[in-house]
């Protein structure tokens, strides 16, 4: 089973724990946040962390000073920590606490997508990261795409359906044009098929992403494969 497959959040996580644990990680949390503009945000999580680890840690509070929630909270592109990044800002003791429950060194990105939604995804360890510089870029590489799947699974199966807006219908020009991405296809060589310029193809790609709430060209293809837009 891929994790655009799963049905229940039993599920979900399942599948989440398992790609961690398959990328080299024991531990990993995958979280949707919800904004609202006169209400308190909603979170939906899917983890495997420590019941130890939770009660200690789980305060709203630290995580307005712990940096990797912080780089999250602000920023797309991942971060790769270890104890440097906590005593870099006067957090060493904190390192310290977490480093026992086994939150030594880790990865994590967030996705901000439009309407105040955003998808969190954490994945920890007791070593380090791969020295290696391939090896590195391929982990992250691979926990990006993951995220771009589990997110819509998590959106889907997490969120409940008052907390998520309806999007419109896709023109059949964007649904071509997603359809041929999914081959893997480039703006300039989808125009040739079609037989429309490059500009057009893109701003076709473009529109089907913001009607679908995504922000890539790929996450509209899961999205779309998913809601049956396309096959």
């Amino acid at each position: 089973m891929s994790v655009m497959q799963v049905r229940s959040e039993a599920e979900l996580r399942s599948e989440v724990v398992r790609f961690a644990i398959d990328l080299g990680f024991e531990t990993v949390a995958a979280t949707t946040v919800i904004d609202h503009p006169l209400a308190q945000p909603e979170f939906f999580s899917v983890d495997n962390t420590p019941a130890a680890y939770r009660d200690t840690f789980e305060d709203t509070q630290i995580s307005r000073v712990d940096p990797v929630m912080q780089h999250c909270k602000h920023a797309s592109v991942p971060i790769i920590w270890d104890q440097h990044t906590y005593t870099a800002c006067g957090l060493g003791d904190k390192w310290e606490s977490q480093a026992r429950y086994g939150y030594r060194t880790g990865i994590a990105l967030a996705l901000h997508l439009p309407e105040g939604k955003h998808f969190l995804l954490g994945v920890d360890r007791d070593q380090p990261v791969p020295a290696h510089k391939g090896e590195l870029t391929r982990v992250v590489a691979d926990l990006q795409l993951f995220a771009v799947l589990a997110q819509d699974a998590a959106l889907r199966i997490l969120v409940p359906a008052s907390s998520q807006v309806e999007s419109p219908a896709l023109t059949p020009r964007e649904l071509e044009c997603l359809r041929w991405t999914m081959d893997g296809k480039t703006a300039w060589e989808i125009g040739s098929i079609l037989g429309i310029v490059e500009r057009t193809v893109v701003l076709h790609v473009n529109s089907a992403m913001h009607k679908l709430d995504c922000v890539s060209k790929h996450q509209a293809v899961v999205k779309a494969l998913r809601l049956g837009l396309i096959r």
